[in-house]
């Protein structure tokens, strides 16, 4: 298995970050610490280590003052699994999980995974089987299908749908030939700018100034990748403005459990008022953070270098499922679905001894995916002010999953404990919202000078009004 340490200095490398910072990180604890075969605490610690690192960096660039960072596995691969130990109130979700979302055998043999969480996607699936919406109508539907072929169909029919694939598998498709030409995320020069400091600059002396404090994130994301992303550079101190649309649903527990620290604004860009709002506010905004698939912003006039020609010096940072290259480039997906996709789920069953796929013990594409993202958008961020420039940082969940893999395996990974939440109890903290008395994950990454925190509350989606807050 890859050393973490060894793991952190290849991602810092691919960054282009200062190599000299690395001797300011400690990282403590051990694989296993979650209940797989797979290396999800190394992932999940050098990820939260890698964003922590750039954050204490652009600190250092703001006040010419160093601090270390240390992340512990253990209370890292909690913050991996963060929607796990959220309560509202005292109380647990309800499932996350729609009646009919789930695994089913088609005719050929093959087992379909399918992502019906939200109506028009389940509608989706229920209209080109023919069916009724409930388990054992699909199932019987699916019965005369082979899997493959109902893969592709139903992508192409909107459905959200991947097919179960072992690791062999999974090497000999081409998708996987597209990813297998890829870094693990990428940083692009998109155009040039003059370099811009990041303001304002805070005094020594002065109370909760943070290494992102100032810094402007529009964060156009749903779900769990793209919103840890924008809650982690929150924990640093950004002011993010996360924009949802009035029209598309949401899973309220993961609204809140991504909402900390973010302020929240509808703005409909199917309308051309909407798209002046957000005009409006990329003129004024440092990052900015999308999970569309790929050419949906394009098409309404926010690709990568429109963006930069609206903000000159922007970081643009784009989240897809499959990555933008490759037959599944366009395609929708889900933590859940690429992990079916692309052999984890098949090969976690195998290494269980069961007769059937596992699932991985957290969503660990997603969070190490927000993470990742997090991190380039803060190396991309340093970079403009030393070199200037416009920067486009794209990632996907196949891309980390690819990444995550080939940290290797744990030798009896799987007879780890699942931590409870009682058990995880040191690593949460209290807090009000919106919603109720929250019991939520704190930040994993502890940074010797700033304390990365949520300073403002979760709210509801549109809870403010969509303009930014005085930089003061």
């Amino acid at each position: 298995m890859t050393d973490a340490r060894a793991a952190l200095r290849a991602l810092w490398e691919l960054a282009g970050c200062e190599p000299a910072a690395l001797e300011r990180v400690t990282l403590t604890g051990d694989d296993p610490v979650l209940p797989s075969s797979f290396a999800i605490g190394c992932a999940a610690q050098v990820s939260i280590a890698a964003a922590g690192l750039a954050a204490s960096e652009l600190w250092r660039l703001r006040t010419g003052r160093e601090q270390r960072v240390a992340v512990d596995m253990r209370a890292a691969a909690i913050d991996f699994r963060s929607e796990r130990y959220l309560r509202v109130d005292g109380a647990a979700p309800g499932s996350l999980w729609d009646p009919i979302a789930g695994l089913y055998r088609t005719g050929d043999g093959g087992t379909v995974r399918l992502h019906t969480n939200f109506p028009h996607h389940r509608s989706a699936v229920v209209k080109l089987l023919a069916c009724a919406d409930t388990r054992e109508s699909v199932q019987a539907a699916l019965s005369g299908w082979r899997a493959e072929a109902f893969e592709t169909e139903a992508n192409q029919a909107g459905c959200v749908v991947s097919m179960l694939r072992s690791a062999v598998d999974w090497s000999a498709h081409p998708q996987a030939h597209a990813l297998a030409k890829l870094p693990t995320f990428e940083i692009e020069r998109i155009d040039d700018a003059p370099a811009r400091a990041l303001e304002p600059r805070p005094r020594p002396a002065e109370p909760g100034a943070r290494p992102l404090s100032g810094l402007r994130v529009l964060d156009l994301t749903r779900v769990v990748a793209g919103p840890v992303c924008g809650r982690t550079l929150a924990a640093h101190g950004a002011d993010v403005l996360r924009i949802a649309s009035p029209s598309l649903p949401y899973i309220p527990w993961l609204v809140i459990d991504t909402g900390r620290g973010k302020r929240s604004a509808f703005v409909d860009l199917s309308s051309a008022e909407g798209r002046a709002t957000l005009t409006r506010l990329v003129e004024q905004a440092d990052v900015f953070v999308q999970g569309y698939r790929p050419g949906a912003l394009a098409a309404l006039g926010f690709a990568p270098k429109d963006v930069a020609r609206l903000r000159p010096g922007i970081v643009y940072v784009s989240l897809s499922a499959y990555s933008h290259v490759g037959p599944f480039a366009g395609r929708r997906g889900f933590d859940s679905l690429v992990q079916t996709a692309t052999g984890f789920n098949h090969e976690e069953g195998r290494a269980a001894g069961v007769d059937g796929p596992k699932e991985l013990p957290a969503q660990a594409l997603d969070h190490g995916s927000g993470q990742l993202l997090a991190f380039a958008a803060m190396a991309a961020r340093a970079r403009q002010v030393r070199e200037g420039g416009s920067y486009h940082v794209r990632a996907s969940l196949a891309q980390t999953g690819r990444w995550l893999w080939n940290l290797g395996r744990v030798d009896a990974g799987l007879s780890c404990s699942d931590p409870t939440l009682a058990e995880a109890a040191d690593r949460l903290e209290e807090s009000d919202s919106a919603f109720g008395r929250l019991r939520a994950v704190r930040h994993a990454a502890e940074l010797s000078e700033t304390r990365a925190r949520f300073a403002l509350p979760a709210v509801k989606l549109g809870w403010h009004e969509p303009r930014w807050e005085d930089r003061t």
